[in-house]
This record gives C-alpha cells, structure tokens and sequence, in this order.
C-alpha cells in the first residue's frame, strides 16, 4: 500500500523552489557540459567495468567546478504543469520493470518526469560488472490521459521505484526529488520521508537544497534479499559519493556510506536527516476543526545519547516556528517514530496513519560533538512534512574538504533496540487550576511497571525552564503495566518552557526521560 505522492507538495515550496531557481540559472548557462557528459568523463558510462571508486572519483572531481545546474528545458509542453491525477497516471509497462520475470528478488521502476519533479537524473545498472545505461524509452511507458513525447525524446528519468518479493511483490521504496527517499517495512503505507543531505534548513539565508544527478544499481543475484545502489549528489556547495545497501523485510534497513567533497565551507549541515507530518494530536491542537481525533504520521524524537540515555520528545504543531537542540557526542541512534499504533486513535480510513513507519539512524564510526536537531514548522495541511530531524556536527566543512560518514537506518514498526525502560505513550494538555496554567497528563508503558512493589517507591522527577512544577500526582496501574503522571506547569510571565519528567525508583530510571517543549 503506497502513501498518495501528492502528500508531497511541500517540493513544492522548499525542494521545488529551488529547484526551479536551478533550472532558471541552467537554462542561462545552455553551453555548460550535462550532468551525463560529467559522468562520461569519469569512465561510468554504457559497457565500462564499474568500480564503486569511480562514483567516489567522480565526485571530487566535479567539486573541483562550479556545479552545473540542472536543467528542465527539454521536458515536452505541459509536462511541468501535469496534475497530480495525470501524472501518477504514467507508469511503466509491466514488462518494462528491471529485471521483471528474472526471480532475482527485486525490480525497478524508472520514474517518468513531469509535475513537480522536472529535473533529470540517470539511471544505470551494473551487469556482470559492466555498467548499463537505461536509456529513455516512450514505448516503455503507459501514459493514461497525457500525450505522449516526441518519439525521439531522451528524457531521462526522476527517480525508481523499488519492489521486492516474488511471489507477493510489494512497494519497498522510492526515490524521487533532489536527495529524496522513502521505504517502509512489511506491512506498512509510506509516510516519513529520508534525505541523503540536508544544508542550512531554517536558516534567513534560506536553504540550500542537493540533488542527485545519477543512481548505478548493482544487479542482485537470486535470493540474497540485499539490492546495491550508488549515487552521485551534487549542490552548491559540495558533491557526493554514496552507497546504499536496502535489505527489505519486517524491519527494512538501509546502510549508507557517503563521501562528501565541499566546495565551500559549510558551518551548517545535517545527517541523517528525517521529515514527516504532524497536524494535531491530544497534546497539540490549536483549535483545529477536524473530524479525526489526531492526524499525524509520527508522534515524536527518539533519542539514544551517547551515554546511553534513552530520551522521548513528543513534536507539536506549533503557532510559530521552532528550532530545538539536544547537545550530544557520538550519539548511539535517534529518528523520528510513530508510537500510536491504534487506528481509533485517528479514524482516518483513508490515509491509515497508524500504519506509518518510525525510522530510526544508528551512527557508524565515529560521529564527534553535535546536536540532534528538530525542526517544527506551523502547518495547516496534512501534506504538509512540517516536522525534520537531524544530526548537526559542531564541527564545520571546511572548503576543499574530505568528508565520510556512515549510518544505518532502519524503516519499522517500533526502532530494533528498546531500552528496558517504560515508555511514553501517551501525551495530553490542556488548560490548568488558574491563571496560565496548563495541565499534562503524561501515560507511561512498560513490563516493569506490572511490579506493584517497585510502582510503590515510583517517584516522579519533573523539572521545568523557566517555571514552576505544581500538583504532581501520579495513577499506578500495574494491572495494565502503566504509570500515568499528572502535574501543572506555571510558565509565570513567559512564553516557553522545557519540561523534563523521568520516573525512578530506588534512584535509578524506571523509565524513558520524557521531554518536552511548551509555547503559549
């Protein structure tokens, strides 16, 4: 089951905005060498032998030139302005998948460009260890209510789509849109989205958006269940050399390797980066008039410090934009979750967001100081990705620098390590006793708390900055394995503050530490 693409509109404001400011500048600069002339130049075109350290040099040598935009020009008439319905009404011909009816575990579906995704990337696999060009072909193509192209138009492509399975294929992943990705694990509709890179989000200076400008597919021998891609990135201010290798199944990982190459200095970049929608909830509102109790695809930020401490911070859709640091060094995982799981919690038939994946980022090597970074956008829509997360190093690019980092990332029901700690799963405000009090109800979940002994020496320790912390009670429920928390947060004169609650027992952490932020 796949989420609809028009739940990706926000391209259109961040990712889509600048891409046309690329293609305004492409279109001035006719005579610059394509991004395919570029890749020939590095040997990785049709019938060479490939090296994955041919990606690798492919980028460093690019980051020595000014990058080249993208260029959209050469899409037929109409096809930038494609509705949504037209277009996700072209697809491949059953038979035109790769490596359809070959029983090697996985296919490809090139994308046809059009509507908000007009920029070229291009597609190859590796054959016998020899590289293939997939070449453009129109005949290959069902385009539904939309004229076809010139028949001698070489359009590349704007993206693959991923299935897996052989006798009950399903939908694994897609890329699409500059350093866009997805994938699910079994069982689930597509929700959060990934990105390969992300550079200055939030910022006045505004963002600068990378895009891929090729993918090289290793084809998969039978059975292995593993497929290999290679990807060339490329922006402003650097390039990039990745290796992903995605592993489908009840939990889908993916394991990135990437080596970047900047052009410039960069002071503000982020890994393992996370998008995805949050509207309202029980615990963020603001009045809207909505038939569904909650509409949201994930619930909050898991953390993992690198002392081991597990932390949840529930996200919000808040009435004006807020940027959230948590400091860490070499922090053990983190990503964006979905924790509500029961579909009477959102009553939406349609949309099923109780079936959307938590992704979850387990650094590889050696990460140094930094900061999880959260991003949370006002929103009024549900196509909306209003809500991003990421690793931000301390430590600038400096220019002409050499980058690698690693990362695996695993699209699931719930992230593979858990602590052995109770969990918040369930978060509700409202208005307090008096004044501008406001009142939390915060549900903890957990097997400890089935110990009727231990819940009788539970205390809760809440703090808050700035503020004041009143009537703390506290429900046991050992019977349901739940400790449900009850206080009120005095802000006094101020607009914001940060709430901490941890339950422990005898000293130590009976649960998860529990964050959050409120704004009046």
């Amino acid at each position: 089951m796949s989420k609809p693409l028009n739940r990706r509109q926000f391209l259109e404001g961040s990712g889509g905005a600048a891409a046309a400011t690329l293609i305004a500048a492409g279109a001035a600069r006719a005579q610059a060498p394509t991004a395919l002339a570029a890749i020939n130049q590095s040997f990785l075109f049709d019938g060479k032998p490939f090296d994955p350290s041919l990606v690798i040099d492919t980028a460093r040598i690019l980051a020595q030139r000014p990058v080249v935009p993208l260029v959209a020009t050469d899409l037929p008439e109409g096809y930038a302005s494609l509705s949504f319905d037209q277009y996700s009404g072209i697809r491949a011909q059953p038979g035109a998948l790769i490596w359809a009816g070959e029983n090697r575990g996985f296919t490809i579906e090139p994308l046809h460009r059009g509507y908000v995704f007009s920029n070229p990337v291009s597609l190859f696999t590796i054959e016998e260890g020899a590289v293939r060009r997939i070449a453009f072909d129109r005949s290959r193509f069902d385009y539904g209510r939309v004229t076809p192209p010139a028949g001698n138009a070489d359009l590349q492509f704007s993206g693959m789509r991923i299935a897996t399975g052989l006798e009950r294929p399903f939908e694994v992943a897609i890329f699409q849109g500059a350093t866009f990705f997805r994938a699910l694990a079994r069982g689930q509709n597509f929700g959060a989205l990934a990105r390969a890179l992300i550079l200055r989000p939030g910022e006045t200076r505004g963002e600068e958006i990378p895009f891929f400008r090729a993918f090289w597919i290793e084809r998969p021998s039978p059975a292995s269940g593993l497929l290999v891609i290679h990807a060339l990135l490329d922006s402003e201010s650097l390039t990039g050399a990745l290796r992903m290798t995605l592993r489908p199944g009840d939990v889908t990982l993916m394991d990135v390797e990437m080596t970047l190459f900047a052009r410039q200095a960069l002071d503000h970049i982020g890994f393992g980066c996370t998008m995805g929608t949050f509207l309202s909830g029980p615990q963020s509102r603001r009045g809207f008039d909505d038939i569904r109790p909650a509409v949201h695809e994930i619930s909050g930020v898991q953390m993992r410090s690198g002392t081991g401490e597990w932390i949840y911070r529930p996200v919000s859709n808040p009435a004006t934009l807020q940027v959230s640091s948590f400091m860490d060094a070499n922090p053990k995982g983190f990503g964006l979750v979905q924790r509500e799981r029961d579909p009477a919690a959102f009553m939406d038939d349609d949309q099923r967001f109780e079936l959307r994946p938590s992704v979850w980022m387990e650094p590889l090597g050696d990460w140094g100081a930094g900061s999880v970074q959260l991003i949370e956008i006002p929103s009024e829509s549900d196509v909306n990705d209003n809500v991003i997360t990421y690793w931000r190093p301390r430590q600038p690019l400096a220019a002409g620098s050499e980058t690698s980092i690693a990362y695996r990332q695993a699209w699931c029901w719930q992230p593979p390590e858990r602590p052995g700690l109770a969990l918040a799963t369930r978060v509700r405000q409202g208005r307090g006793s008096q004044g501008r009090r406001r009142r939390f109800l915060v549900d903890f979940t957990g097997d400890r708390l089935a110990d009727a002994a231990m819940v009788a020496s539970t205390r809760a320790n809440i703090s808050t900055t700035p503020g004041q912390i009143h009537n703390i009670r506290l429900w046991p429920f050992p019977e349901r394995k739940l400790m449900r928390v009850g206080f009120e947060v005095d802000p006094g004169t101020d607009s914001l503050c940060e709430l901490r609650l941890v339950l422990q027992s005898g000293g130590q952490p009976v649960s998860e530490t529990w964050l959050n932020r409120w704004t009046w």
